[in-house]
Order: C-alpha cells, then sequence, then structure tokens
C-alpha cells in the first residue's frame, strides 16, 4: 500500500479523525497516483496515522475511510463498512413502518464520497469523486451481499459538479465535488419507473431515477413527524412542496387545508398521488404550480390572494448558497422568503423554515430570521431546532458535513 508522510505540524486534523486531508499537509505527492489508490499515512517518524483513499492533486489530496494499519481493501472491507451502517439503521430506524432512510452517508460513514439511500428493496447510490468510483465494482457487490437489494440505481448526476480549487463541497450537500461524468443508470436488478415506500407508516411513491437528489428527501423524515402536533384544525401551506411530505404528514395530522406550491408539475401531480395513496381527502388539498417569491408576494399584495390566511407556512427551499461566494446573496433569498411568510402568518401562526445550504450554518441562519422578523414587524420564539436525521450521523470532526438546519418556531 502506498504510503504519504504528513508533516508533524499537520497530524493534530488527523489524530482527531477529521476525513479530509489537504495537499498542503503532505510533505510531498509523487506523481502518476490514480484516484482511488489505497494510501496509508504515516507521520515524520514513519508512525502510522490513518487509511483512505488518493482523491486528487488538488485541494483534498486524501480522504479516510479508516484507522487501522495493514487493512486490505477488497469487497470484503466494504462488506464490512456497509454491515456496520446497516446495523445502525436497523437499531435506530428500520421497522414495520419505515422502510426506508439512508444507509451510507459517506464520510460520516468511513466510505467518504459515497452516498447510499435505501427505497425499500432498492438502492439508489451516488459516487461523489473518482476516488470512490475507482471501487464501484467492489461496492456494488458488497451491497448485493450486505443488503441483497431487487435493484441498484446509480444517481451521480445529481448537481453540478464542482472543481475543487473553486469550492469544497461535502457530498452530504449533494453536489458532487470532482469534475467527471455524470453517469445514472442501473447497476443491478431492475428499477420500476415508481416505488412505493413507508415511512413511519405513511406511503410515498419515489421516482428514483428522475426524482431530486436521489429520489426523496429522507433528510427531513424527522421534521415531517414533528411538524404534526402543530397541525390539526389548521390551514397549512406547503411551499417547495416538491412530491408532498409534508402536505401528507399534514393532512395525516387533521389539517382542515393544506395548500402545496412548487414550481414543478410533476411534482405536484405525485402529490396528488401520495395524498390518494394514504386515503386521505383530496378536497383538503389544494395544488399550485407557481414560483414560491411570487406567491407569497401575491399573498400579501395581489387582491386576487389577498383574503387567504394560513395557520402553519412551511418554507424548505433548496439550497440558495450553492458555494461559499454566494453566501450573502443566499441569504438575502432566505431572508425575503421568510420575511414574506411572517407578515402572512397570524399571531400564535407556525413557521417552519429550512436551509439545505452546506454554506450556511446555524448561527447564521437564526441571524437572518431574526432580520426578517424586524422587518416584518414581529417576534419570533424557536420552539424546535432540527439539524441531521438519525440516518444522517455525523463525525464530530466533520463540521464541513453540516448542511441541514429547521427550525419551527411561533410567531408573536
Amino acid at each position: 500500500m502506498l504510503k504519504l508522510t504528513v508533516l508533524n505540524k499537520r497530524v493534530g486534523p488527523i489524530r482527531g479523525r477529521h476525513p479530509w486531508v489537504f495537499s498542503g499537509a503532505l510533505k510531498n505527492i509523487p506523481d502518476g497516483i490514480k484516484s482511488g489508490t489505497p494510501i496509508e499515512l504515516v507521520d515524520e517518524q514513519g508512525n502510522f496515522l490513518a487509511a483512505g483513499y488518493f482523491n486528487s492533486y488538488s485541494q483534498i489530496a486524501v480522504r479516510l475511510w479508516g484507522f487501522e494499519a495493514d487493512k486490505e481493501v477488497d469487497k470484503n472491507f466494504f462488506v464490512a463498512r456497509i454491515q456496520a451502517a446497516h446495523e445502525l439503521r436497523k437499531d435506530l430506524i428500520e421497522n414495520k413502518k419505515t422502510d426506508s432512510y439512508r444507509l451510507i452517508n459517506s464520510e460520516n460513514d468511513l466510505l467518504p464520497g459515497l452516498i447510499v439511500d435505501r427505497y425499500g428493496d432498492y438502492l439508489s447510490v451516488q459516487f461523489h469523486n473518482a476516488g470512490i468510483n475507482f471501487w464501484k465494482k467492489e461496492i456494488v457487490a458488497a451491497l448485493n451481499k450486505t443488503m441483497e437489494p431487487k435493484g441498484i440505481y446509480e444517481r451521480s448526476d445529481v448537481g453540478n459538479r464542482a472543481k475543487e480549487d473553486n469550492a469544497v463541497i461535502p457530498a452530504e450537500a449533494g453536489i458532487p465535488d470532482q469534475v467527471g461524468d455524470d453517469k445514472k443508470g442501473i447497476l443491478f436488478g431492475k428499477i420500476p419507473d415508481q416505488v412505493n415506500i413507508l415511512e413511519n407508516g405513511l406511503k410515498f411513491i419515489v421516482d428514483i431515477a428522475g426524482g431530486q437528489k436521489t429520489g426523496f428527501f429522507l433528510d427531513q423524515r424527522d421534521k415531517r413527524a414533528a411538524l404534526q402536533k402543530y397541525c390539526d384544525g389548521k390551514k397549512v401551506l406547503n411551499c417547495f412542496s416538491y412530491t408532498g411530505g409534508f402536505s401528507v404528514y399534514a393532512l395525516e395530522a387533521g389539517a382542515k387545508k393544506v395548500v402545496s406550491v412548487d414550481a414543478s408539475q410533476s411534482a405536484l401531480n405525485l402529490v396528488e398521488e401520495n395524498i390518494k395513496l394514504n386515503k386521505l381527502d383530496n378536497k383538503k388539498s389544494e395544488l399550485v404550480a407557481a414560483d414560491v417569491k411570487q406567491y407569497l408576494n401575491g399573498l400579501e399584495n395581489d387582491p386576487k390572494l389577498k383574503g387567504e390566511k394560513f395557520d402553519v407556512i412551511i418554507l424548505d427551499p433548496p439550497a440558495f448558497v450553492k458555494n461559499r461566494h454566494k453566501i450573502h446573496e443566499g441569504l438575502q433569498g432566505y431572508r425575503k422568503i421568510n420575511e414574506a411568510a411572517m407578515k402572512i402568518l397570524p399571531p400564535n401562526g407556525i413557521l417552519v423554515t429550512a436551509s439545505c445550504s452546506q454554506h450556511v450554518s446555524l448561527v447564521d441562519f437564526r441571524h437572518m430570521l431574526s432580520e426578517a422578523a424586524g422587518r416584518a414587524g414581529r417576534t419570533v420564539q424557536v420552539l424546535e431546532t432540527y439539524t441531521h436525521g438519525i440516518d444522517h450521523p455525523e463525525l464530530a470532526a466533520f463540521t464541513e458535513g453540516e448542511y441541514l438546519k429547521c427550525i419551527f418556531a411561533i410567531m408573536r
């Protein structure tokens, strides 16, 4: 196994189990190393530090996947990693009411660059860089042995691939971080056009091949469940509804009306199908194909919409900040939609607001909410704060992997 030497002054993060090793931390990097090559890191005295794979000659040179010396990398290596991740999910999530969850959460499950989501009997996978893609054959074989799925589908097409010298973006943000071919397609078995999944006893249709991310927003499962206590007898507005996860939960909890707004008509069609699938009252559901910003502004200013009032508003937009150079611009986008929602909500109304922008911290997000509240003339009390779901564990050292924030607040 190829050994690379880490400068003694740079071994701290590795000993702290941070999964990235930057090129500047290495004494030298020989030419001609292929992405995916197994690497052992040693300090300047030759003492073993960690193991991983060679990533690239740009910022992140090595990604770590273990802290044991002389461990052979083959199908059995990946089987052990996948089994460990699966055992955690089996203990905490998998049951008769939930059959879908994130199985492999990249760096955080010691398989950097790999995302695997389970949708019932099917797996959706993303290989986020050339290094982990090098091991695709072994990973697919290990997934088959461990999970015995009916089909495995690759979704490495999600997001725009960004050069590492322009942005450092973890796989958790849903944006592949290494230049390469955007790939999608069946890796094993068969994948139906639509897969029915169970989440907390509710049924959802997932388009694995064509849906956003890997087909469904699994990372909002706990937030959808948390929403239900605020919905009984209430009128709910679900903005950026996608296929209606929050909408279905709200109706199941007794909401008197739910309006789902999304720019995609095909996504709204699935909202309708998901409501029918759960045998909920479609008469209590209204679907609006519109730009959310325009719709929210219309609720305040458009005479046709101005009389529409809501007790609960959900804002779950796509990432407004794609790289660290766009933080200010993105925060202004978040402020505008939150300000608009705050102006519409009545006293004691509930705002559920989220951000999946990895470059926006929870502190930044809270500050944005305070600015929006000031401009809207409202006092906002935070009731609940959520981050990653239980099937999206995070390494303590890997703060770069934090991306999801969701706040439940009451308007005063």
